[in-house]
């Protein structure tokens, strides 16, 4: 029996500031209820922004827990880069750690809510 992954779940206090965050970094459409946002990108699992009032940012990557972080590949990082900052994503980590030229290392970010991705040419 084959598992399919169908969505991935995001948890944050503000969904009004992470939904908008994930469908600009993302693309594709978004549908939003009082709880959820649905983001729907070509190419992905649904992205599902939960409303989670108690929410707290992980720690990392300078602390101990990161609770999960998404991976993206990307054509060209420098654009990715901006889409990422203009959405309102946080560097983490310095952007020197990975270059077109090499193909190795990632960027990593964190969304307005404070959950970690990476960036990394594809």
């Amino acid at each position: 029996m084959p598992i399919t992954l169908t969505s991935v779940i995001i948890d944050a206090a503000d969904i009004e500031t992470e939904g908008p965050f994930w469908h600009r970094l993302l693309g594709g459409s978004i549908t939003r209820t009082p709880t959820h946002h649905f983001i729907q990108a070509p190419g992905l699992p649904v992205v599902v922004v939960q409303s989670s009032p108690g929410h707290l940012t992980p720690n990392w990557p300078d602390g101990t827990s990161q609770q999960m972080h998404l991976d993206f590949g990307v054509e060209d990082l420098a654009t990715a880069d901006r889409t990422a900052t203009d959405a309102g994503a946080t560097r983490l980590r310095p952007v020197e750690e990975a270059t077109p030229e090499t193909r190795t290392g990632s960027r990593v970010y964190a969304s307005p809510a404070g959950h970690p991705f990476c960036l990394r040419t594809a």
